[in-house]
């Protein structure tokens, strides 16, 4: 029971998590971890890299933005399933790594976490799906 006798709120285990991985990035910012230029990429490497093959990229979107579409090539892996999948995600530097959310906040955030679990081969996508959609980029259904 919560404050005055009133029934608690139960916080789903997904919105616990994405704020654990946003506080792990906040305590990694608190302690010098700033992302630099070299933590991201732009949409257009981005979209290069996808489609040579050259990198893996994980689409960290929830599944219900997942429906709007995503890009041909990219790995879905919500941010809120993140912890009980950590083990898809390559931590070999030679298998670089791309996360890209809607906007960017999400993904920037997850390479902190990432960076905090040891992974060196990972760097977010500026601008996001957002971005990608406003150029009319393809997309295909998940």
């Amino acid at each position: 029971m919560g404050k005055h006798g009133t029934p608690m709120k139960t916080i789903p285990i997904s919105r616990r998590l994405a704020a654990a991985v946003l506080c792990l990035a906040a305590v990694g910012v608190a302690h010098g971890q700033r992302l630099t230029d070299a933590d991201s990429v732009s949409l257009e490497i981005a979209r290069n890299e996808l489609e040579s093959g050259r990198s893996i990229v994980f689409d960290i979107r929830e599944p219900q933005e997942h429906a709007g579409g995503v890009a041909a090539g990219m790995r879905l892996l919500p941010m809120r399933q993140l912890a009980a999948r950590l083990n898809e995600i390559p931590n070999d530097p030679k298998r670089p790594v791309l996360l890209i959310c809607n906007t960017q906040n999400r993904s920037s955030a997850t390479l902190k976490f990432l960076r905090e679990k040891g992974y060196t081969n990972v760097r977010f996508v500026q601008g996001g799906m957002s971005e990608w959609g406003k150029r009319a980029w393809p997309l295909v259904k998940p």
